[in-house]
């Protein structure tokens, strides 16, 4: 199978003979069409590969996943058709944690490790207490995801939409709050943490303890907004994320 036939792996803007690849994971409820526009505002030689859960669009009819280390196992073996080129993981909220796993699984001897991890919208492993949103009712978890600014009044208004989105979003939520970090050896590559200055949902001290779980150095960035702080600045995200990409390249 190769990389057109993959089911997890979506390039919005297939490049030949790309410098880098930026491997991008969705929130809780999220699909990868979420950076379906990022992928023309990166530079010409950086493919963005976006990755899509089953369990929603055009895998609506597959079981979702509710075990971190399962998901990042089996997100693991598709990224082996990506090898060749350096890959820069982005994840924001889930996608954060579920980026974190999978770079772990990557850092090990005999396989490339990622050149570098971009965790948004995630506290650090341990640093906040553990919730049960997953196990409310669809109005209170419906009025979880529109608190934290991940849907609009469009898509809430319409009751069959809701209905598509609803199993995913609790799926993910059951795999974010039943995570449980295993100890082990810290990362190998740099990691930037990305955070909204309104965000309920991590602190910068609780982004900044990222660095416990890397030896390759952490930074912290902090944007104007709440928790989908990367939906209104967008372009100041992705020009970080550029001047990151810029730093990889083929030895």
């Amino acid at each position: 199978m190769g990389l057109a036939d993959s089911l997890w792996l979506r390039r919005f803007r297939p490049v030949p003979h790309p410098r880098v690849r930026l491997v991008c994971l969705p929130h809780a409820g999220g699909s990868a069409s979420f950076y379906r526009l990022w992928a023309d505002a990166l530079p010409w030689d950086v493919e963005l590969v976006a990755v899509q859960y089953p369990g929603r669009m055009d895998r609506l009819r597959e079981p979702c996943i509710e075990e971190a280390g399962k998901m990042a196992d089996l997100l693991c073996e598709e990224l082996r058709l990506l090898s060749g080129r350096p890959l820069v993981l982005f994840g924001h909220s889930l996608g954060a944690l579920l980026a974190y796993e999978v770079a772990r699984r990557l850092d090990r001897p005999g396989t490339p490790a990622p050149a570098q991890l971009v965790l948004s919208g995630r506290a650090a492993p341990g640093t906040r207490p553990p919730t049960t949103v997953h196990l409310g009712d669809d109005e209170e978890l419906w009025a979880e995801l529109r608190r934290l600014g991940g849907t609009s009044d469009e898509v809430s208004a319409q009751p069959e939409l809701r209905s598509l989105v609803l199993p995913a979003l609790r799926s993910d939520y059951r795999l974010a709050e039943t995570y449980r970090h295993v100890p082990g050896p810290p990362l190998s590559c740099p990691v930037t943490v990305c955070v909204g200055e309104r965000d309920t949902e991590v602190s910068r001290e609780q982004a900044a303890a990222w660095s416990r779980y890397t030896r390759g150095g952490c930074e912290v960035a902090v944007f104007p907004g709440g928790h989908f702080y990367l939906n209104p600045e967008r372009d100041r995200l992705l020009e970080l994320l550029s001047g990151a990409l810029a730093r990889h390249t083929l030895p």
